[in-house]
């Protein structure tokens, strides 16, 4: 779901609730401040499950507390790809190579599997990334490539090819 809402302490946490009223879990939520607005309306886009049959209860608590919905959709990270990293993952902070990822709004990482051998040796992990376009997994690829560089990271990419 994309939502806009008034921009004041609390707003994110009314909407937010609705949800878990009606049993839905919520996957992630991307929400990015823009310095530079000058109405006082956030955007923020949330992930998550619903209980079949609960999506207009949903939506009717929401609209009672003021939120206004722009777009609701089935799956918005469409695209999806795998990757390996091989080198010391834990000694470069893996949990930043995650989140230069996830913070950009539009990829993510959403899974994660590591193999450690041993603390002086290289450990491996294989992460799959979604993303919302084409562009937008190259962009995150490319993300890691730049972070693989920095890191001394070795990145084998990718296990399958977007469709």
């Amino acid at each position: 779901m994309k939502l806009e809402m008034k921009d004041s302490p609390g707003q994110l946490v009314a909407a937010l609730k609705p949800m878990s009223d009606v049993g839905g879990n919520i996957i992630a939520v991307i929400h990015q401040r823009d310095p530079d607005a000058t109405d006082d309306t956030l955007n923020v886009q949330i992930v998550l499950e619903l209980p079949e049959g609960r999506l207009d209860d949903l939506v009717t608590m929401l609209k009672k507390q003021g939120v206004h919905i722009q777009r609701i959709g089935e799956e918005r990270l469409l695209y999806q790809r795998t990757v390996i990293l091989i080198g010391h993952l834990m000694h470069t902070d893996l949990s930043d190579t995650v989140d230069r990822i996830d913070s950009t709004g539009f990829a993510e990482v959403s899974e994660l599997s590591m193999s450690m051998p041993a603390v002086t040796e290289r450990s491996s992990s294989r992460l799959t990334i979604k993303s919302v376009t084409k562009d937008d997994m190259e962009d995150a690829v490319a993300i890691l490539r730049t972070v693989a560089k920095e890191k001394d990271l070795l990145l084998i990419e990718p296990l399958e090819e977007i469709l």
